[in-house]
This record gives C-alpha cells, sequence and structure tokens, in this order.
C-alpha cells in the first residue's frame, strides 16, 4: 500500500508483520494538526467532529450490521463514549468513513453529537484495502462481502490474488475459491449468508446445471458436504451412469481427513495438512510470508486482531 504512514508507538507482544495498526497508524501516536488544510478541512490527525460530518463510504466491504451487536455497542458507547477513533478521509466538505461506520452507527443510536477521528488523506484503492483489512482481521465480513470485495480490488484496482493475499495475510487459494463462490445465483448466496450452507456446500454446487434447486435438496434433507458434493457430481450431464463403490478405506477415514483439511484450510486462508494415526497425529499449518505467521499467533493466543 503507498503512503507514508505513521509507525506504531509501542510493539504488539507478538505481533511479528504488519497488522492493521500499522496500515493505519497507532491513535495513541496521532496528534491534532490544524495549521494546514486538505480540500478545505483540517489536515491530518485526531479530533472530534459531529457525527452529522460523517458519511459511510457506499463501497464498503461490510453490508450486514447485526442489530442485537449494534444495541449493546450503543449501550456501551452511551455509558463510556468512543474509545477507538474512526478512521475517516477528506470527502466533499465533509468527512468519509474509511474503518468504523459500525461505531458511527452505534454512536448515532447512543445520541452523540461528537465522535473522535483521525483524519488521513487516503484514494479510493487505500481506502477499500483499509476497510477490507479491518472487517477481516476482527471476522466482521460474511464469506460473500468478503468475496466482492476481493473481486472489486482486482477487477477496479488491478490487484492480483497473490497481492491481495498478502494484503489479508490469505492464501492465494483461499481468496480464489471465495471469489468464485460469486458464480452462484443470488439464492443460494443468501443460503451461505444466513448459514444455511457451509462454504463446503456452496463450493460443491458451483457449475451444476441447478444449484438453486439443489441448494434447497441438500437443506431439507441436511446433507453434508461429502453427500453434497456427490449429489452434485451425478448432477452434470453424462454423470447419471452407474459407478463402481469407491473402497471402504476411501470412504472412511481418508475421506474424512481430506474434508477436513478443505474446511480447515477454507476457515483460516492457510493450507492445512492432518497426519493422522490410530487415537493421534498432528496438524500442519502452512504459511509463506511473516504476515501470515503474525495471524496464526494472534489467533492461537486470543489476541484480538
Amino acid at each position: 500500500m503507498s503512503g507514508d504512514l505513521t509507525q506504531p508507538a509501542r510493539k504488539r507482544p507478538i505481533g511479528l508483520g504488519r497488522g492493521l495498526s500499522a496500515l493505519m497508524g497507532e491513535a495513541q501516536r496521532e496528534e491534532p494538526l490544524v495549521s494546514a488544510t486538505v480540500d478545505g478541512l483540517p489536515s491530518p490527525g485526531i479530533r472530534f467532529v459531529s457525527v452529522a460530518d460523517l458519511a459511510p463510504h457506499p463501497d464498503q466491504p461490510r453490508r450486514h450490521f447485526d442489530e442485537a451487536a449494534l444495541g449493546e455497542l450503543a449501550l456501551s458507547i452511551e455509558a463510556r463514549g468512543v474509545i477507538q477513533p474512526i478512521v475517516v478521509r477528506p470527502w466533499k466538505g465533509k468527512y468519509q468513513i474509511v474503518a468504523g461506520e459500525r461505531r458511527w452507527r452505534a454512536a448515532q443510536r447512543a445520541h452523540l453529537h461528537e465522535v473522535p477521528v483521525i483524519v488521513r488523506d487516503f484514494d479510493d484503492a487505500e481506502t477499500l484495502e483499509i476497510a477490507l483489512v479491518e472487517n477481516i482481521q476482527r471476522e466482521d465480513l460474511n464469506v460473500i462481502e468478503e468475496a466482492e470485495a476481493y473481486l472489486r480490488l482486482m477487477r477496479d484496482f488491478g490487484h492480483s490474488q497473490d497481492a491481495l493475499g498478502r494484503l489479508v495475510h490469505k492464501s492465494r487459494s483461499h481468496i480464489a475459491n471465495l471469489v468464485r463462490l460469486l458464480d452462484l445465483p443470488a439464492p443460494v448466496q443468501g443460503h451461505l449468508v444466513e448459514g444455511r450452507l457451509s462454504m463446503g456446500h456452496a463450493r460443491a454446487l458451483i457449475n451444476t446445471p441447478d444449484p438453486v434447486t439443489l441448494a434447497e435438496a441438500v437443506i431439507a434433507r441436511g446433507l453434508s458436504v461429502r453427500d453434497t458434493e456427490e449429489l452434485a457430481r451425478k448432477s452434470r450431464p453424462g454423470n447419471n451412469r452407474v459407478v463402481k463403490a469407491p473402497s471402504a478405506n476411501v470412504m472412511g477415514a481418508d475421506a474424512d481427513i481430506a474434508l477436513l483439511e478443505r474446511q480447515l484450510g477454507d476457515l483460516i486462508g492457510l493450507k492445512v495438512s492432518i497426519e493422522h494415526k490410530g487415537q493421534g497425529g498432528s496438524v500442519t499449518l502452512s504459511y509463506s510470508t511473516l504476515d501470515q505467521l503474525d495471524m496464526i499467533c494472534q489467533r492461537l493466543s486470543g489476541e484480538r486482531i
């Protein structure tokens, strides 16, 4: 990402790579700067601004805001105020939210008149990148929202899947698999967002003749991912012939382990290998950058990312 951004004031206890704090700068190091202007507004720094002077970004990756969670945040803000500043950029005489729309919405519910903001002069690509990284690190996006953000960064701003992987600490295959979900019809995507289908189920339905009908059958019958993959295979033209039953070994532990590897890989965005022997075994997570190792360490330690 371009731009000369302020470095963190102190090292994170576990962090090995460039987290969100390195992208936006630590709030603790920010100081108001009022001598210069950007688009007629005060130059970058922390300040309190009117809630009415903030506007959400129309291409914010996150589309769904849980009403119950938003209400809980509003109660917390009403009692303690907005602790973490909202990141904004100058926009048409006011400010456009780059990261922190959920805090802004909750502040409105709490009837706050002003909120703390960090002002940054980001371009369109940087704005979308930071909004995507913040939401992914906080696990705020559903898989369709995440996929749509990846697609826009690739289509409109020329990002490659490898570059996106480095940006969000995910594997290239994870990004490719998510973007492929956008090939599914809207009703199937809706089932995925609402949790009626898992990502494994949805992936199995891609390129089938009638994914909407198949999805409804999967939900109604409570099929597993493996059963869904078999149903999808049979639905494709030319695949209605009798197929020799797989060996017990293929249908047993080996197939279950392969499925687990795929599911875990989709969940954390890294290649996962499982070695199972007898009653024990090992799980191997493969990373290609220090950023990905940083993400693994944070998740294992329970640190908020």
